[in-house]
This record gives structure tokens, sequence and C-alpha cells, in this order.
């Protein structure tokens, strides 16, 4: 049996809606199933899009969209396109207002009053988490920041910090003997910043991760020369790329540098 897919849609995380068809999976040899959670759609296009997805894949559509309008517009979609969809929300809403005879609030998510900007926040933090460490470059140019570094430069709890702000982030690692990506010559130069780091206190970091990580502590990742040499390459790299501001790391909390950082943003976009 080929592969079948259900896309699991929600206003808010789709937390419910996953425990639901989860579930219901256990009833059945589902092992040729699959599922795809599409969380906080709260727009228009973000429906149309999922919708012509799933008529692509042939996809099941479960949902829980509490918003009457959003609600109505994906069942819409999915009927025109011959996507069969499943309702757990709208139909529970309805009998409930009818026993307790109160309107819904239609709070999508339910615990939280949710506005504009928790789920720019929301949608932030996911984008951080799919474009750390250089995945996927063609995503850098919707990125609003993106950082270059050596490992252990900060930029992953930087790009963290900067998206719980609302910022897109994505960060690209610079590493010995690989080049940088195309798409990073081709993006808006001035949303670029680039970290640096003392090779003093970049030695104990990282002679501390590999102490973790139970490796030696002589691994070329920690020792000084190698460090020297990855230090060197990254300032060539920003030499060549003057208009990439230069944050200097040592010793700063993620704070104090996503402050420096913001500022410098500001000044750059006017």
């Amino acid at each position: 049996m080929s592969k079948r897919i259900v896309f699991i849609v929600s206003d808010a995380t789709g937390n419910t809606a996953e425990r639901v068809v989860a579930a219901a999976l256990k009833q059945f040899n589902a092992a040729s199933v699959t599922t795809e959670t599409f969380s906080h759609v709260r727009r228009e296009p973000n429906v149309r899009d999922l919708v012509e997805r799933a008529a692509e894949v042939e996809a099941l559509v479960v949902h829980t969209v509490v918003d009457v309008r959003l609600r109505g517009l994906l069942q819409q979609l999915c009927a025109e396109a011959g996507v069969k969809e499943v309702d757990l929300m709208g139909r529970l809403l309805v009998e409930m207002a009818a026993l307790t005879q109160n309107e819904a609030r239609m709070e999508p998510g339910g615990l939280h009053e949710v506005d504009e900007e928790y789920y720019r926040r929301i949608e932030a933090v996911e984008f951080a988490v799919k474009n750390d460490d250089g995945q996927h470059p063609r995503n850098l140019r919707k990125a609003d920041i993106v950082l270059v570094g050596i490992s252990r430069t900060s930029k992953t709890p930087l790009s963290t910090y900067l998206a719980q702000r609302g910022y897109k982030v994505a960060n690209v690692p610079l590493v010995l003997g690989i080049e940088l990506p195309a798409e990073l010559k081709q993006i808006e130069q001035r949303k670029i910043f680039a970290l640096s780091i003392d090779a003093e206190a970049l030695g104990r970091i990282r002679q501390a991760r590999l102490s973790t990580l139970g490796m030696p502590a002589d691994t070329a990742y920690g020792m000084r020369d190698h460090i020297d040499k990855e230090i060197g390459y990254a300032r060539q790299v920003f030499d060549a790329h003057p208009d990439w501001p230069v944050l200097d790391v040592t010793d700063r909390a993620i704070e104090e540098t996503a402050a420096e950082l913001l500022a410098l943003r500001k000044e750059r976009l006017g």
C-alpha cells in the first residue's frame, strides 16, 4: 500500500488535533499513514496553499479551526478541490453553544488572549528552528536577520532570543574548507551580521562542549591552533564583506549582544 497522509490543521498549536488523530490511528494498522501538522493557520493565503498541497498528495485534512470564517473557507476549498476533510471542532462548538445557551468566545487555543504579535513571535521561533546552522539556504531571503560566525559564537541562542522578540532569524556557520552558500551573496547585505569571539574564550567554551559530549580534550575542534585557523578564516570572510557589522560576543550575555545588534539594524535599515 502506498503512503497516505493526514494534514492536521489548526489556528492554534494543533496539539488537540494531533492527539485525536494519534488515538484514531492506534485503532488501525496505520504504518502506511503519516501526518503533517499545520499550526497557527490564521490567514486565507495559508489555507489556500495547504488545500492545494492536500489535493496534490490526496491528503485527508483534519482540522480544529475555531475561527468561523476561516473554517468555512477551509471547508469550501476542500470541497472544490475534492479533498476530504474532518471538522473536529465546529459541530462540537455548535452543540456546546446550545447546551450552555452562550456564544463561543472563538479564541484559538482557548488558553491565550492571542493577537497578531503572538502569532508573529510563534512564526519567528519556528523559522529560527528550521533555519538554524545553515539549514535551507533558500530561506535566507525570508529572514529579517542573518547571523554568520564560526561554531560556538552564540549563533543559535542569539537566533532564539531574537525570534522570541518576533524577528525571523537564520544563521550560517563558517567552516574551514567549505564555501559560503551562494544565497548569502544574493540577499540584502544590510540584514547580515557577523559574530566574532576571542580565541581563549572560544577554547574554554569548546573544551566544555567536548567534555559534555564525552569526547577527548585533544580533539581538533578544541585545540588552540585549530581555533586560531578558524578565527583567521572568519576574519578573511568578514574583511571581504565590509557591509557586515562584526559583533564581538566574548564574555557577553545574549541580551547584550541582541541589544547592540538591534540598535545597528535600526541604523542600517532606518
